[in-house]
């Protein structure tokens, strides 16, 4: 074997040594003088070592870093929101990042970290360069087959038997996992087909800007923008209760009429007001108005009085009728009452031009101000009319005054002289058996006296009759039932009629009832006017309350063995009222009968509170042999009409208190610093943390010593944990400061990894391809491995699980070589070069990465279609799927490793 000599000049010496011709010596600047010359074994266990604790202090500063992301993205503001169901804006307090954001920039960067650092770091040293295969990209395919296969096979089998845990926002998983295929196919086209070889700046741009554009799809997709989540939730929603709280019907088949939660629109009252006259010749004849004030027509009919035996028009089929047109549905959906039916009328012939001509005259003559003076006179000259159409009283007001107005004929000038010629004295006289007016001394008899002459008709006694009529309000529930006659004097034009309200201590919607008037006399000088029929609505004013959990978290009773939950009535006590409850499953598994299988005995049904009543409880059963930890939750809903589910509305039950200190724990890691006891708040009590191992607490109390484990655990981190400590606290300054010193430290951390990579290759003759996938990809990806396991078990959901492995994947690709591409091509454009890449291994490496991680979608997918959830499920096709897997990502490592030592024949 032919040797070579390498000789490396020190400033006090040099070194010589001796390698097979076509070799280079190992070199870095982390080696010692002469370290070469070691046992190649030696180096190799050491630089494995040196990687591994570098691993160790990785894992520590991402805990911070994620822990400042923690703070950072759990900061909330408040926003003044309108509240629909209250009828009022409300002030809540909001999430200042929304969390499909948070997850794929800061948290993805969390995550991803020390990849996206490999990356700038190597491109940072190789700029000006020649091209060589690197073990930033590789490390980016490596975690992300790691990633994708190993961590979604762990999280699958992970999930107890036969418990199945889906994804909830699957159109968010399903737009991450597109772009997480789609950002490695980008790969391929920049690296092989638009210029093979070579990154353009353009192409590194644009593999940039793929970052904000996942982000914004994602959003998108949370936000119901493509999935119209709202319009699907509509839908969902029971169609009584949608119909119930738009429709308001009058005038049904029985004479009853039902008003939920509505107030009419203007169309409707127009509709009233051209109807009076209608209604009221129906009214009058007690046969005909069976116990319904109005019966809403088509609009050809609406001037028509109903034939006897008519049933009265539906509103509510008229509804659904109109629901096909597009308006109404959007007046359906906003809660805005039609209860008219609204037909097109067919389209008129064109006129010719003479006749629009003609017609435009008369138009213009019948609309001038003159003709509407006169037409609105002659119109309302000797009627009786009310003050409006509507009027509105609250509930607790106790009576309602309705103005009646006689609109009184004008007396020309010459019969004014005329009559002041005549008349010294108008008064009143009791003799007349109808109290006739007293004209030139004498009483006029109305049965006998002849009629006034068209001079004296204004001066006439007129009155006319009332009564009021059920709407949805009631007699003598809602209202006390008033009728009688007014009678107006000469100089009189205006009267009050008085109509008790009925105030009770129950909340309901708000009821409507009718005044009309009707059989106005003399009938040659008075007659009904528009409007002759008035609407009045009681507002009702009850506060019913609102229905909340005494506090969000219980335990069950060791003795008992029930959990027992207190529900409270806040905001008000009015009247009688209910809310249903029902438990769901949390880790704990429950049914409606014992058995040992259970933790619990579902229950559910409906709490009713008395008027006054502020407090109820409801008590869950549970196994007394299974009590573990394991918890339910336990939900308010559908409340009586007028109140509401006030926060919380839902609380978790644990089936032991023993585990609340697991609990506590639990919750520790993932509040921000500061918001509990047991966080370190200044660097003082940082540095107290990572020096002092301390010891746990048995049941008595008593000091636990420590085991030799976590001894020997504390002093391999001790170092790491107080360099870390170096960082400020996060809670300081919103977690911003340890946010930008934590990236550092995992930036210099990672720099170390990059050279140990590089020299366990040299010394054992591994491909730097090799070990990007496996060493590298391992290192990076091995704490989120455990990580994930963890929230598959504990979590109710996938998505914790493995939803942010698809957009680390994605963000990898995107930022983590979008970054180093532009760097190197704005490098290269400054000095007028290419930047070339070696697309040999790579392109070899992401087609097969292709292949494997399509079919481990395909297999999710297909699990979801199957069993109901990507996790979990019975035993065999559990196991099934994570050894495949398994078995994908093995297959994966091994052609690539094949393909870096040419011994594959493609």
């Amino acid at each position: 074997m032919d040797l070579i000599a390498w000789q490396t000049n020190y400033s006090t010496g040099y070194v010589v040594e001796t390698l097979p011709n076509g070799t280079e010596p190992c070199e870095s600047w982390l080696l010692l003088p002469a370290e070469n010359l070691w046992p190649s074994a030696l180096r190799g266990i050491l630089y494995f070592l040196a990687m591994a604790y570098i691993f160790i202090g990785i894992t520590i500063g991402s805990d911070v870093f994620m822990c400042s992301i923690e703070v950072i993205t759990s900061k909330k503001r408040k926003v003044v929101r309108w509240d629909e169901e209250r009828q009022e804006t409300v002030e809540r307090e909001v999430l200042l990042w929304n969390e499909t954001i948070a997850n794929l920039t800061l948290l993805a960067l969390g995550s991803s970290a020390p990849e996206i650092m490999l990356n700038i770091i190597e491109a940072v040293k190789e700029l000006g360069n020649p091209p060589e295969d690197g073990l930033g990209p590789f490390t980016i395919v490596g975690s992300a087959a790691f990633n994708l296969l190993v961590i979604n096979a762990i999280c699958v089998a992970s999930v107890p038997s036969p418990e199945i845990k889906a994804v909830r926002e699957f159109g968010v998983f399903v737009i991450t996992s597109l772009w997480s295929m789609f950002a490695y196919v980008w790969m391929l086209v920049v690296v092989l087909w638009v210029t093979p070889g070579v990154i353009d700046v353009w192409e590194a741009w644009v593999t940039l800007g793929f970052t904000p554009l996942l982000v914004l799809t994602a959003y998108a997709q949370d936000s119901g923008w493509w999935c119209k989540r709202q319009h699907s939730r509509i839908h969902n929603s029971e169609p009584s209760i949608q119909e119930d709280m738009n429709v308001r019907v009058i005038g049904s088949p029985q004479g009853r009429a039902s008003v939920l939660n509505t107030r009419a629109p203007t169309e409707l009252l127009a509709l009233e007001g051209r109807n009076s006259h209608a209604n009221l010749r129906q009214a009058s004849e007690p046969a005909r108005f069976n116990d319904s004030f109005f019966s809403l027509r088509n609009l050809n009919d609406m001037d028509r009085p109903s034939q006897q035996g008519q049933q009265p028009t539906n509103a509510l089929s008229r509804a659904r009728e109109r629901q096909k047109d597009p308006s109404t549905t959007f007046q359906f959906r906003h809660a805005v009452v039609r209860s008219m039916l609204y037909q097109k009328k067919a389209p008129k012939p064109k006129a010719r031009f003479a006749e629009v001509v003609t017609k435009m005259v008369s138009i213009k003559a019948l609309t001038s101000p003159a003709m509407r003076r006169q037409l609105a006179a002659n119109d309302m000259s000797g009627k009786f009319t009310f003050g409006t159409h509507t009027y509105s009283v609250l509930e607790s007001s106790g009576a309602i005054e309705v103005d009646v107005l006689f609109h009184r004929r004008r007396l020309s000038k010459l019969t004014l002289l005329n009559s002041m010629s005549k008349l010294n004295l108008v008064n009143k006289s009791n003799n007349g058996p109808n109290n006739g007016p007293v004209v030139n001394g004498t009483t006029t008899d109305s049965g006998q006296s002849s009629a006034p002459s068209k001079q004296d008709e204004a001066k006439e006694d007129v009155s006319v009759e009332f009564e009021t009529r059920d709407g949805t309000g009631k007699t003598g529930k809602d209202y006390t039932h008033t009728q009688g006659r007014l009678v107006f004097k000469e100089t009189e034009y205006r009267k009050k009629i008085k109509i008790p309200i009925i105030n009770d201590q129950q909340y309901q919607s708000d009821k409507d009832f009718y005044v009309i008037l009707k059989s106005p006399a003399p009938r040659e000088d008075a007659a009904l006017g528009d409007p002759s029929v008035a609407r009045v609505t009681i507002i009702d004013d009850d506060k019913p309350g609102n229905f909340v959990f005494e506090q969000p978290i219980y335990y069950g009773d060791s003795r008992t063995f029930k959990v027992t939950a207190t529900v409270l009535r806040q905001n008000g006590t009015d009247g009688n009222t209910s809310v249903e409850y029902t438990t769901m499953d949390g880790t704990a598994k429950g049914g409606p009968f014992s058995s040992p299988t259970l933790d619990y005995i579902s229950n559910s049904g409906v709490l009713y509170f008395a008027h006054g009543e502020t407090s109820k409880q409801i008590s869950i059963n549970l196994n007394k042999e299974k009590m573990g930890h394991r918890n339910f939750v336990i939900l308010l809903r559908n409340p009586s009409l007028g109140s509401k589910i006030g926060e919380p509305g839902a609380a978790v039950g644990f089936l032991c208190k023993e585990e609340e200190d697991e609990l506590a724990e639990r919750v520790a890691n993932v509040v921000p610093m500061g918001d509990t006891e047991e966080e370190d708040t200044s660097w003082g009590g940082q540095f107290r943390s990572a020096m002092c191992l301390e010891s746990e607490e048995d049941e008595d109390g008593k000091k636990i010593p420590p085991s030799v484990g976590q001894l020997i655990m504390h002093f391999v981190t001790f170092f790491w944990k107080v360099l870390f400590a170096f960082i400020p606290p996060r809670s300081m300054l919103g977690g911003w400061p340890a946010f930008v010193m934590s990236l550092g430290f995992i930036t210099m951390l990672t720099a170390f990894i990059e050279t140990l990579g590089h020299l366990l290759g040299c010394v054992f003759g591994v491909r730097t391809s090799v070990t990007g996938i496996t060493i590298i990809a391992l290192g990076t990806s091995v704490p989120d491995t455990f990580a994930s396991r963890t929230v598959a078990i504990h979590d109710v959901h996938a998505d914790a699980a493995i939803g942010n492995v698809t957009g680390s994947n994605s963000v990898n690709v995107f930022l983590g070589l979008g970054l180093p591409w532009v760097i190197s091509t704005m490098y290269h454009l400054i000095n007028g070069t290419q930047y070339r890449v070696l697309p040999g291994n790579l392109r070899f490496a992401v087609f097969t990465f292709l292949a494997v991680g399509s079919l481990c979608l395909l297999m999710l997918f297909v699990r979801r279609k199957c069993f109901g959830g990507e996790l979990g499920g019975k035993k065999v096709p559990k196991w099934i799927s994570a050894l495949l897997m398994f078995s994908f990502w093995v297959v994966f490592i091994v052609l690539c490793s094949l393909k870096a030592y040419d011994l594959l024949p493609f």
